[in-house]
């Protein structure tokens, strides 16, 4: 993914800085749920020591001393610790997972803001299906560096400070000497953690390439299956799916070697210690109640212990997720409304093309001085071979792309310094390939102006020629329309494409080779709702009929990124050599497509001409 910049390693700056964007971001927003969660653990901490402190007693004041009035107050004293350990628990369960739940919900709405924000120029650099699986394995990422953070801080360390502190109160010098094992984990989380960050940051990756391959295949299956390319696209997956397999099992087999080190350490430990106090108890006489206190206390500070001796594996992990994110977000759109930028007014729809030069930015230039005039309320068609740069100039008539020179304007106001959202309000486009989204056939029509009542998305789908199979679907115009209306034949769904154009009610119509890619009866059908669509409006036509071009107000002929005629139908098929002529007789008279190519190929068709 071009798009995205891409790192293997997180420095200590750059993760103290990634923390701290984190916490600064949300910690504050959920302050009051964080203040109940930690309390939460702290009772949760404290429940715990009281449970391993307390067993002194029942083992010295009960079954050594046999305090008969000491039974039923240490009894229900461990019990109401069971409880109040128990509903802590759960407040800090539920709190947390809202919160978490909270989290990650807003930065899905911030990304795909983001994203929307984002121009043409990085979609074309980022897979799509590639994107959302990798925001799909990341967006948890932030969510649980917060979870590490706040258990750490809340739970883990109060609970491993409670009981440490009530075993040196016991015993001071055992306390000592069961604190050595801390040194060893820390060595050995140390190393694992280097080891992790680079697999971690692969793994992430690779799996979103297998999810994003899964994702292609399966919309364009139609496209596997024609071309039968299961075996291929079989063997490609499946290679990505034994790296992930392979890549997973590296994580797992680095990350789990913590925890045999983890149980040698704390088995060595315990074991020595109750050696110690055994011989004590045996030749010193030492009441046993001390003893069991002591060594319930190191079982029950294992736990936080463990999950402390993993927080840097966690914390790796989930930085990495975090600063993929933020990777993301931080990605400054290049195409932004200039300052001061006003909202355009469109009364009339004139689009004026001044000197326009432009490039991709590959070093290439696509138009050369490009310069002509689509009067309004006209018609204008874009004539040229494949490559003349006709849909550049629609994308940049919609601002998809910034001009490296010249001006563009739009009844006298240059669209270099009105905002974007306006322009393309006052702008309804139809493309070659139309795009139908998650939703109802009524929802599709209406995303051309959210506002239109019922009865105006109705009369825009019978301008469109849609009404009529609309209706004969099984829910009308609630029908859904299943991915990229597939549901639907192609001149259905580019006839509810031109039913959203007309909704929208605009100015400026721009047309994409709207009918091409259609069969010769969805063809008339659509042309006949263009048409419809056209009558009134500034429209500006990447020509494909013979019969748009004919009708034209004003025609402009490109070549290689620059305006070479300019004329009406009649004037420029009186140029015997010229290009638009050429196209013309080649077409010959009838009402069929025109078939543009480019010069070469033009003048091997047609042989010498006069």
């Amino acid at each position: 993914m071009n798009g995205v910049p891409k790192k293997n390693k997180i420095d200590p700056t750059e993760a103290r800085r990634v923390v701290g964007r984190v916490l600064g971001e949300n910690v504050r927003q959920h302050r009051s749920s964080y203040t109940v969660a930690v309390f939460a653990m702290l009772a949760v901490a404290l429940s715990t020591a009281f449970v391993a402190y307390i067993f002194k007693d029942v083992i010295n004041k009960i079954y050594y001393e046999r305090r008969e009035d000491l039974i039923i107050p240490i009894s229900l004293g461990i019990l109401a610790a069971f409880v109040i350990r128990g509903v802590a628990t759960y407040v800090q369960s539920v709190t947390m997972a809202k919160v978490g739940n909270s989290i990650v919900a807003r930065y899905q709405h911030r990304i795909f803001d983001h994203l929307m924000k984002l121009g043409l120029d990085f979609y074309h650099d980022t897979r799509s299906a590639q994107l959302a699986a990798r925001i799909n394995q990341n967006i948890g990422g932030v969510r649980e560096l917060l979870d590490i953070v706040v258990t750490t801080i809340g739970k883990d360390i109060p609970t491993l400070i409670a009981l440490v502190g009530t075993m040196i109160l016991l015993d001071p010098l055992l306390s000592l000497f069961a604190l050595l094992i801390g040194p060893p984990v820390l060595l050995t989380v140390r190393y694992l953690t280097k080891r992790l960050r680079v697999i971690h940051r692969e793994s992430v990756t690779l799996n979103s390439h297998l999810l994003g391959a899964m994702q292609e295949a399966t919309q364009g299956i139609a496209i596997v299956k024609a071309f039968t390319m299961e075996d291929q696209l079989r063997g490609k997956i499946s290679k990505l799916i034994t790296r992930a397999e392979e890549r997973a099992n590296k994580i797992s087999r680095v990350s789990e070697r913590l925890t045999p080190v983890t149980e040698l350490i704390a088995g060595t430990a315990i074991a020595s210690m109750i050696m110690y106090t055994g011989f004590r108890a045996v030749y010193d006489a030492q009441p046993p109640g001390a003893m069991f206190s002591f060594i319930t206390a190191v079982l029950l500070a294992y736990d936080p212990v463990r999950r402390l001796a993993r927080v840097q594996v966690g914390l790796e992990r989930s930085l990495v997720n975090a600063r993929m994110i933020y990777e993301i977000l931080d990605i400054e759109p290049r195409q932004a409304d200039s300052i001061g930028a006003v909202p355009i007014t469109v009364p009339n729809g004139e689009v004026q093309f001044d000197n326009v030069s432009f490039g991709y930015g590959n070093g290439i230039q696509v138009l050369h001085n490009v310069s002509f005039t689509a009067d309004a309320g006209k018609t204008t068609a874009i004539v040229g071979a494949s490559g003349a740069g006709k849909s550049t100039l629609i994308g940049l008539v919609q601002r998809f792309y910034d001009i490296d020179g010249g001006r563009i304007l739009v009844d006298g106001q240059d669209i270099a310094h009105v905002s974007k959202r306006s322009l393309r309000q006052s702008i309804a486009y139809v493309s070659q390939q139309p795009y139908l989204f998650e939703g109802t056939i009524a929802d599709n029509i209406r995303y051309g102006r959210p506002d239109a009542t019922d009865e105006e998305v109705i009369e825009a789908a019978k301008l469109a020629n849609a009404d009529e199979f609309i209706i004969k679907q099984p829910q009308s115009y609630g029908t859904e329309v299943g991915e990229n209306g597939i549901t639907l034949s192609g001149g259905q769904r580019q006839r509810l494409s031109i039913a959203r154009a007309i909704v929208r009610n605009a100015s400026i119509l721009l047309l994409d080779e709207a009918t091409s890619a259609l069969d010769n009866e969805s063809e008339k059908r659509v042309q006949q709702a263009l048409e419809r669509s056209m009558q009134g409006r500034t429209t500006i036509v990447i020509a494909h009929r013979l019969s748009t071009i004919v009708n034209a107000d004003h025609i402009v002929v490109m070549e290689a990124g620059r305006v070479v005629e300019e004329g009406v139908h009649e004037t420029l098929l009186a140029r015997p050599n010229g290009v638009y002529a050429r196209f013309y007789q080649l077409q010959g008279k009838d009402e069929s497509p025109i078939i543009l190519m480019d010069e070469d190929e033009t003048a091997e068709r047609m042989g010498p001409t006069e």
